[in-house]
């Protein structure tokens, strides 16, 4: 029997496979080391940021903790991207905080659950398949404003402190920039973080930490059931809620998983990362969270700064966050906020597309594209919420495309077989955009009684285009002239047909 023959797609798969096997992990001690002390430094990240989300979404530092464990290692099982980190976050936050503020913490766990019902059915459905509508121009726009976001997260620890603060930070950067030239036996960021904490300690220096942000918690969390009424004015209240927070929090798993994909050279299941978001979420409901998506900052430092690949360092990130915010709570509230700032500030700068600003590129970029990319980073930043940022960048990318295609259209007198006939040549792409301006473009008076139009170099994409030619054997005939349309290809000979003398206004 003749064996099939291996397809770029299958190398491609396999590959991925290969760096992003646990088992491979786990079979070599310096895979294994990398995983570990990536989780390990995803978790010493993820607690500022945990506490700070909860403060936004106004609910109980411990409700954050514990959904980003939960998320962290239920993600770590059902997603489809291997080494990307689940946690709560910013944009979710925000979605969340009405409810919170309104209808108390029983109605926050029942729209985290709906919400997470609601990613599965859209990940079922195939939502992942819309990804391929994303243009490159939106990619790099939200990796820039992402890049932005988190270094104007940071500002609010480097306000209104003392000069050591200043002097901790700089020697965390200069610690993550120098030490890989030295050695990566340990990563640069875990080595940043336990310095400065040990120079703290000793030092007794008086500088903001973590356990300033907010209390730690002291137990594990607990299986619970929102108390709220199985009745239809509930559904109406948390519901909206749900789906903003359903579609916020797939459109930032999902750009950072190909994000992730980018960074990488792998694969990965978009579909699976969908439905496997949503039932993160019913988890983390069930245990009291309040729910979250792809975390970027995080996973930059996880597949970037520390070179994780599988999913046993997501799996630990969410493991060693409960171990340290519950059995090491006072060690972990020692840690000097300087360091954590002097990470996510490297994240920040790793994280930016430099290429995409440099002069040289953007004088060589269509300005169409470059207006794209700017207008996914202004709304990002101005909203802080990635999910606007990439609906604007792509509704900008979509006028522009229709902009282009319109002024790419042309109606051209080609031939004048005898006295009684002329031919007009329509060439390009015919939609609403470019064909509003096609009945305008012939001589109904001056053309003699037969008329015809060929549209071999054109193609008809839509109903207004119908509509317009229907207009201009209309106008033809009102002049006791005859128009002919020739050289349809198949599908827009097909739509023609089917439509033709039966739009309003079609004669």
């Amino acid at each position: 029997m003749r064996a099939r023959r291996t397809t770029p797609e299958d190398r491609k798969l396999a590959r991925t496979e290969g760096v992003t096997s646990v088992i491979g992990a786990l079979r070599d001690p310096r895979r294994l080391r990398t995983e570990v002390l990536a989780g390990l430094v995803v978790a010493l990240a993820l607690i500022p940021e945990a506490i700070s989300f909860s403060i936004i979404a106004g609910v109980d530092p411990r409700v954050g903790l514990f959904a980003s464990f939960t998320m962290a290692v239920s993600i770590a099982f059902l997603g489809g991207r291997p080494a990307m980190i689940s946690a709560a976050t910013g944009a979710i936050a925000l979605v969340i905080a009405p409810v919170v503020r309104e209808h108390g913490m029983d109605h926050l766990i029942g729209t985290v659950i709906l919400a997470g019902v609601v990613q599965v059915l859209l990940g079922v459905l195939g939502v992942a398949k819309l990804m391929r509508f994303i243009p490159r121009s939106v990619m790099v726009g939200f990796v820039n404003a992402l890049a932005i976001l988190i270094f104007l997260a940071q500002l609010p620890h480097l306000i209104g402190v003392s000069w050591v603060v200043y002097a901790m930070v700089a020697a965390g950067i200069a610690t993550i920039v120098l030490l890989p030239k030295l050695t990566d036996v340990v990563p640069a960021p875990l080595v940043a973080i336990v310095v400065l904490t040990v120079i703290t300690v000793v030092a007794a220096l008086d500088v903001p930490n973590v356990g300033d942000q907010g209390d730690l918690p002291e137990s594990l969390p607990t299986l619970m059931v929102p108390d709220v009424p199985m009745i239809l004015e509930t559904l109406q209240i948390i519901g909206p809620y749900a789906v903003a927070m359903a579609l916020v929090g797939l459109m930032e798993s999902l750009m950072t998983a190909k994000l992730v994909d980018d960074v990488t050279d792998t694969h990965s299941d978009k579909t699976r990362e969908s439905w496997g978001q949503g039932v993160a979420n019913v988890v983390t409901g069930l245990f009291g969270g309040m729910g979250g998506c792809a975390m970027i900052g995080q996973t930059m430092i996880n597949v970037k700064a520390s070179g994780a690949r599988t999913r046993l360092s997501t799996f630990l990130a969410g493991a060693f966050l409960l171990v340290l915010v519950v059995g090491l709570g006072d060690v972990v509230a020692t840690i000097p906020m300087a360091a954590l700032v002097a990470v996510m500030v490297m994240v920040s700068v790793g994280t930016f597309d430099w290429h995409s600003v440099r002069p040289a590129t953007l004088r060589r970029m269509p300005r169409s594209e470059t207006l794209v990319m700017l207008a996914t980073v202004a709304v990002t930043v101005a909203t802080n919420n990635l999910a606007y940022g990439v609906i604007t960048g792509v509704v900008v990318a979509a006028l522009m495309f229709v902009r282009r295609v319109a002024h790419l259209t042309e109606v051209v007198d080609v031939a004048h077989p005898d006295e009684s006939t002329r031919v007009y040549a329509v060439r390009g792409e015919l939609l609403w955009a470019s064909s509003n301006d096609l009945v305008y473009q012939f001589d109904y008076a001056g053309d003699p009684e037969n008329v015809v139009i060929d549209l071999s170099e054109a193609h008809v994409w839509d109903a207004s285009t119908v509509a317009a030619l229907d207009a201009i054997t209309t106008k033809y005939a009102a002049k006791g002239k005859k128009a002919t349309i020739i050289g349809l290809n198949g599908s827009s000979a097909e739509r023609h047909e089917r439509l033709a003398g039966h739009l309003a206004g079609g004669g």
